[in-house]
């Protein structure tokens, strides 16, 4: 049986215990006494060892378990924390994360650690990787070999595979002179029928002979236990072989004496903190490959295309016994579809949980004194939106280090504390999620971007004396605008914010800035909850089918053409104390045919503080559909964002109204 298949859970739990170390050592720093905390993140090592050992990280392995020694030492008081240890620490875990994002890409996850575990040894006092101070202790008690949740884990699974597991304890004969050898060569014969999961002593310490006379494996195989013992006895200068079959129950009740054992340690360390507790209050989930899902979200559309298919039979048919039923079908499908996309949906966490490290390095790097504070991690986002809305925000942050935050002395003299804030929060709202990034730093400069503006012809002097803040504020979208006056590495290169805006859109969302001198800055996104299933206007234009996305429309109008007027030679509308542009689809798409008429149709688009009226044929009224890529080669078709297949078989593309109102 492969290791392979174990691979998704591995790298799935691995990223689990690095962002649970990495968040456990920015608790640290604000709380360096905390000995409970020092706890969590060796054991979270503990078990990333443990698990790299058993896949064969080799590499991995060693450096988690260096640091696992500077944990070790710094739980016992042997040395104390600093800001200077803490830097290493994050350095070592850059290093472990780029090993598990090698693994989870397909990689080896093999990299050059000699640096950093020699700059961990020295902090260690030169206490170098040595298994034996693990593995006979934490792993083997009592005669009984202990394992981590991970390995309980690949256990249970094998068992509910129809796998025995056996402890195999192998005695060498006194006399055996090449130890090493003969613990190979049992190895290598128990490879060739099943899978070794663990070895008491550890595989390095059998090769380099660190044992007595035995040693235990735990073998995952089909085999009987008579067939496995014989196998083993057949090897030369063996003594005897005692075999022990395991169980689930064996192993839950293994685990929960582990559990007990770490709720006696945590009450001896953390003074009776019952909130840290493992394997208590589990919420019952399972692990879905991302792959199922998206099949499962795929097969949901076509039911969706085929609903639409049914309603518009219906309607032609008008059978009451079918109106009934296809009515059932849609109640039926209309909560499928909540639950479906339910299952898409992922919290903000999984993104903001990288900044608060990141922030931390960026602070220190520019001497500044910056605490970051997220509220509303649990708010829920479609994954698709989730994979994508990382790199924006990144730079957002970045943004708010370098030019939002001052340094410790400006803030002193501006009667600010010389810590500033940045405010990283999410929420729900409608059918949409709100993610704010706001500072109190010293806000944008309303004039400076002005001036660079004027500088950069974006805008000329006289037009600009008439302009808003609001206004102004949007030239630092633009492409290649920056008011730097220095190059740095965080920002001033002259792109970022535009890539920032257009990135946001692509994801149907918009981007909006409030600033006040001397205050701060907030910047607001606002995001779809998800991307493959979208409510629509249908509109007809000519005797071609569109679909413009609800959440873009204000209102569908119908006006007379006499009330058309004109500034700047376009054609505007005045609407509810407003002059609103009017953009005709028919020309912008290049639709034939279409029926001039005295009495026309528009649809008013908002996006942010933009409005449009678009111009069409006639309303086809609103419907749920499913938004499908149109594909590599028409992927730059300009305004449409994708197609959707109709009830009726028809085609019909989707607009998308970031691209016309720009």
């Amino acid at each position: 049986m492969a290791m392979d298949q174990y691979l998704e859970m591995f790298v799935s739990e691995s990223k689990e215990h690095v962002q649970a170390m990495n968040d456990n050592l920015l608790k640290l720093e604000n709380a360096p006494d905390d000995v409970s905390i020092v706890n969590e993140i060796f054991r979270s090592a503990h078990t990333l060892k443990g698990m790299a050992g058993t896949m064969g990280y080799t590499d991995l392995m060693t450096l988690t378990h260096q640091l696992e020694n500077v944990l070790d030492e710094l739980r016992n008081g042997k040395i104390h924390f600093s800001s200077d240890l803490l830097d290493l620490i994050f350095e070592a875990m850059d290093d472990i994360e780029t090993m598990v994002d090698s693994i989870a890409l397909g990689g080896d996850g093999k990299q050059d650690v000699t640096e950093i575990i020699e700059k961990l040894k020295t902090i260690s006092g030169g206490k170098s990787v040595t298994l034996d101070s693990t593995s006979n202790g934490n792993e083997l008690s009592n005669g009984q070999i202990n394992y981590d949740e991970y390995e309980l884990s690949v256990l249970e699974e094998s068992l509910s595979q129809g796998y025995n597991v056996y402890e195999i304890l192998v005695e060498l004969r006194s006399d055996c002179m090449l130890k090493g050898v003969r613990a190979f060569m049992v190895f290598d014969t128990l490879s060739k029928t099943g899978e070794i999961v663990k070895s008491t002593p550890a595989v390095d310490q059998l090769e380099e002979e660190n044992f007595d006379q035995s040693f235990t494996v735990t073998y995952l195989t089909k085999l009987s236990m008579d067939e496995v013992e014989k196998a083993i006895l057949a090897i030369s200068e063996i003594d005897k072989v005692k075999l022990s079959e395991l169980t689930i129950e064996n192993l839950r009740n293994r685990n929960s004496n582990v559990v007990q054992a770490s709720k006696k340690e945590e009450s001896s360390t953390e003074h009776g903190d019952a909130s840290r507790n493992l394997g208590l209050q589990r919420t019952k989930s399972i692990r879905v490959n991302i792959e199922k899902l998206d099949s499962l979200i795929n097969l949901f559309e076509e039911l969706i295309i085929d609903r639409g298919r049914l309603e518009e039979i219906t309607k032609e048919i008008n059978h009451p016994v079918l109106k009934e039923t296809v009515e059932k079908i849609s109640r039926v499908s209309s909560d499928l579809q909540s639950i479906v996309l339910n299952l898409r949906m992922v919290p903000v966490s999984t993104v903001f949980n990288r900044f608060p490290k990141m922030v931390r390095q960026l602070a220190r790097n520019l001497q500044k004194k910056i605490q970051l504070v997220i509220s509303g991690e649990e708010t829920e986002l479609d994954r698709t939106v989730i994979d994508q809305i990382g790199d924006p925000l990144v730079h957002l942050l970045r943004n708010s280090i370098d030019h939002g935050i001052e340094m410790p002395e400006e803030r002193l003299t501006k009667g600010k504390p010389e810590e500033g804030t940045i405010l990283l929060k999410a929420y729900h709202s409608g059918n949409h999620v709100f993610i704010e990034i706001s500072d109190d730093g010293g806000g944008i400069n309303i004039e400076k971007v002005l001036n660079k503006a004027i500088k950069n012809g974006l805008v000329d002097e006289k037009t600009a004396k008439n302009l808003s803040n609001e206004e102004i504020i949007e030239f630092i979208f633009s492409p290649g605008f920056s008011t730097s006056e220095q190059v740095s590495d965080l920002s001033g290169r002259g792109v970022g914010l535009d890539a920032v805006k257009n990135k946001i859109e692509q994801l149907g969302g918009t981007i909006s800035v409030k600033t006040e001198k001397g205050q701060g800055s907030r910047f607001i996104i606002q995001l779809p909850l998800t991307l493959s299933i979208i409510a629509v206007m249908l509109v007809e234009i000519g005797k071609e089918k569109y679909a413009i996305p609800l959440t873009s429309i204000v209102e569908n109008i119908i006006f007379n053409k006499k009330d058309i007027q004109y500034a700047h030679n376009q054609p505007v509308l005045h609407f509810r104390d407003r002059v609103v542009p009017l953009l005709y689809l028919d020309k912008i798409f290049q639709v034939k045919d279409v029926e001039e008429t005295d009495e026309l149709s528009a649809v008013i688009i908002q996006k942010g503080d933009k409005w449009a009226g678009f111009v069409v044929s006639s309303f086809l009224g609103q419907q749920e559909v499913v938004l499908k890529s149109l594909g590599e080669y028409l992927k730059n078709v300009f305004a449409i964002s994708g197609a959707t297949i109709l009830g009726n078989g028809e085609v019909a593309l989707v607009i998308d109204p970031n691209a016309l109102l720009k």
